[in-house]
């Protein structure tokens, strides 16, 4: 072990005094920022239930298959009775949004303030705007009965395994994702099962937590399948649970 002494300064010997107070201010807003937009989604969303989040490509057209599909299934679950949320932006949001929109349960938007990219779509009956992308995950999961996860990119990952780690972990409560398009999942899923379960780095039974769909139908029938023995509502452990997410 090297026998040295470090030194570390504290703040304010890095800092003039009137800095440090100065950037404490700062960030003392800030936390009252992030506070805001979690009160104001609990405000909106906490009675738009049963809700599905719709994930996918910014990247899509309205002529892309993908944004077609996305559309189509928004609005059966709309029709359905689920609020249908999605991020807000174009491409499969947009068609998430659409859908929606023109079925019988709300179309809700969760936006983010990006440089670029992100715009929001006009299809919004309940639209959120917010800066801070923890906040917003918070939401997506927080308010969501089911994930539906259409083809996309960083971003849709991102979601989807947010989603899967709460669950695994037991942070969050267990709900269908269903994933759409076999043909677009098939290699991730064939390397968690042929990486990450045969390295034990999962267990093969987390493979259990997606289902991989292609059939518009199909996506709805997933999610009344699985909540047809217990019900939308939440159990008080789970609303326990939520509290603490």
């Amino acid at each position: 072990m090297l026998d040295r002494q470090k030194n570390i300064p504290p703040l304010r010997a890095v800092t003039m005094p009137e800095r440090a107070t100065s950037l404490k201010a700062r960030e003392s807003w800030h936390l009252l920022g992030i506070i805001s937009e979690f009160v104001e989604a609990t405000e909106r969303l906490s009675e738009v239930r049963p809700a599905v989040s719709i994930f996918g490509s910014a990247r899509l057209k309205e002529d892309s298959p993908v944004y077609q599909q996305a559309m189509r299934i928004a609005r059966k679950l709309s029709d359905a009775g689920f609020a249908v949320i999605s991020g807000g932006g174009p491409g499969v949001m947009e068609a998430a949004n659409r859908g929606a929109f023109a079925g019988r349960s709300p179309s809700v938007g969760l936006n983010i303030e990006l440089p670029f990219e992100q715009h929001g779509n006009e299809y919004q009956d309940i639209a959120l705007r917010f800066r801070h992308f923890f906040a917003r995950k918070v939401a997506f999961v927080k308010y969501a009965a089911a994930y539906v996860v259409m083809p996309g990119g960083f971003g849709t990952l991102d979601e989807l395994f947010e989603a899967l780690t709460l669950i695994q972990t037991r942070k969050g409560r267990r709900i269908p994702l269903i994933l759409v398009g076999n043909g677009f999942w098939a290699g991730l899923l064939d390397w968690m099962r042929g990486t990450l379960v045969a390295r034990g780095m999962i267990d093969a039974a987390d493979l259990d937590l997606m289902k991989a769909v292609d059939d518009d139908d199909a996506v709805v029938d997933a999610i009344f399948d699985f909540y047809e023995a217990r019900g939308f509502e939440q159990s008080a452990s789970e609303r326990e649970l939520m509290l603490y997410l």
